[in-house]
């Protein structure tokens, strides 16, 4: 099988398990807490179980992002934490109890620290022009699998029956649907997942830029003349490389054994794009965070929205995201990342004052108050591509690529820890929305502040693609 070919089926299976993500979100959170209420859970268990997976996808991001840094392979990665989402999955099935309840969100939060691992491979793989084009793509399986994911439940919801010693009905059929699906997974990612050289194994990228000109439109080319000339030159030589098996392309042992041999998290993470990007990163999910805990309670009180209410504007919601994806895609082609960066915390800065305005104090009839509501909702999903693509394709071009799984597993866990903190903010104040909705200004004011400090800063260093060298020498 070809290089073009491995490559392929590799980010189709990645496209799947985030999507599978998006699914599990999808069709456990809905009965989550009855599900505790039937296992006399007190109130603070949902937030427990809301937090649980965050929590332990926050430790294990670095860890496995480390670990597939060293051995420059994802696979067995994949594979390993896929265990964790399907014995995670199958204990919420068990029920019993709400400790048992609670641990089982903990175990497949474990899982999903791959992410970082696969965002690194990512970058490995694809060229800083095409990346955020792919990350897009990627985010939008997973925006994909919580529109769909509802649909699932109209038939889980319908379980009542008994499977030796457990019971299958609306509340635990969730879980042993899920752990059937990463168990799908796995087999998936046996037949389908490769491990594709990374890019600084293929002889000056020429390989990697080959697929690339056979599956997008040639406008790109022009911008590396360069490169044009050199794949007249060795023409041969890459059809020989793309047509053969792709462990040719592999040199025995290029790297230091140990990528982190001369590696500094205070000179990596501390400078200053990085720290723009990563506050960036966790004030989006903070915000994020901290609506969807006011939405459901603000279209009660103003909306009398119900579940069957609440559960269309979140697939109404979900069709925003992934056309928005999509349009980040697009305009990643013809725009700077933190071009496409600024455009997006610009809408979220005006949604924000949107809402502070009209939503924290509503006024007029039903029908002025839904328009405005529904204004203030699409601004705020509008803005989230923009920020989400941009900020993951730009923080991949600004660390080291060979520590580039480590780097983006602190990224995650930044992210995770905007997860927790941002529903325990909102839900205390639903009723104050001046004080939540204010704070939320006042971060993404304080990141527009620090990303026009830093602008200049927020690119791709021109020594990136070949700086193997000089970083190994300290």
């Amino acid at each position: 099988m070809d290089y073009r070919r491995r490559r392929e089926l590799s980010f189709l299976t990645i496209g799947l398990l985030f999507f599978l993500s998006g699914v599990e979100y999808a069709v456990i959170l809905p009965t989550i807490w009855k599900y505790l209420q039937i296992l006399d859970a007190p109130a603070y268990f949902l937030g427990l179980g809301l937090s649980a997976f965050s929590f332990t996808g926050l430790l294990s991001g670095p860890l496995f992002g480390r670990w597939s840094d060293k051995t420059r392979t994802t696979k067995t990665i994949i594979l390993f934490s896929n265990v964790f989402e399907i014995v995670g999955n199958f204990m919420y099935f068990m029920g019993y109890s709400k400790w048992l309840l609670l641990s089982s969100r903990l175990v497949a939060g474990i899982g999903a620290g791959a992410g970082s691992s696969i965002f690194g491979f990512l970058t490995r793989t694809t060229l800083p022009d095409e990346r955020a084009q792919i990350f897009a793509a990627v985010m939008a399986c997973r925006q994909a699998g919580l529109l769909i994911g509802p649909a699932f439940n109209i038939f889980l919801r319908l379980c009542d029956f008994s499977l030796g010693p457990f019971i299958v009905n609306k509340y635990t059929s969730p879980g042993l649907f899920m752990c059937g699906m990463w168990l799908l997974l796995q087999c998936v990612v046996v037949l389908l997942y490769h491990d594709i050289p990374p890019l600084d194994t293929l002889p000056e990228h020429m390989a990697l830029q080959q697929v690339r000109d056979q599956e997008e439109d040639p406008l790109i080319d022009p911008e590396d003349g360069g490169a044009d000339t050199r794949n007249l030159v060795h023409s041969e030589q890459i059809e020989t490389r793309l047509s053969g098996d792709t462990e040719t392309t592999r040199p025995p042992s290029p790297e230091p054994d140990d990528p982190f041999e001369n590696f500094s998290a205070s000179r990596e993470f501390l400078r200053e794009e990085v720290v723009v990007l990563l506050t960036a990163q966790f004030i989006t999910l903070f915000n994020q965070t901290a609506l969807e805990t006011m939405v459901t309670p603000l279209t009660q009180r103003y909306f009398g929205f119900g579940e069957l209410g609440n559960s269309v504007m979140y697939s109404l919601c979900g069709v925003e995201v992934i056309v928005g994806f999509f349009l980040v895609r697009w305009l990643s082609r013809v725009l700077e990342d933190r071009a496409v960066l600024a455009v997006g915390l610009l809408i979220c800065c005006g949604a924000c004052v949107w809402c502070i305005i009209f939503l924290a104090s509503p006024q007029g009839g039903f029908a002025v108050e839904l328009t405005e509501f529904i204004i203030g909702v699409f601004l705020q999903l509008l803005g989230l591509p923009f920020v989400a693509v941009s900020q993951v394709s730009l923080f991949s071009k600004v660390t080291a690529e060979k520590t580039q799984g480590f780097s983006q597993g602190v990224r995650r866990s930044v992210g995770g820890l905007a997860t927790i903190l941002g529903p325990l903010w909102a839900g205390g104040l639903t009723g104050n929305l001046y004080v939540m909705l204010g704070m939320m200004l006042l971060l993404l004011i304080l990141i527009m502040i620090m990303m026009v400090l830093s602008y200049e800063k927020l690119v791709e260093p021109p020594v990136v693609q070949h700086a193997d060298s000089s970083d190994s020498g300290g």
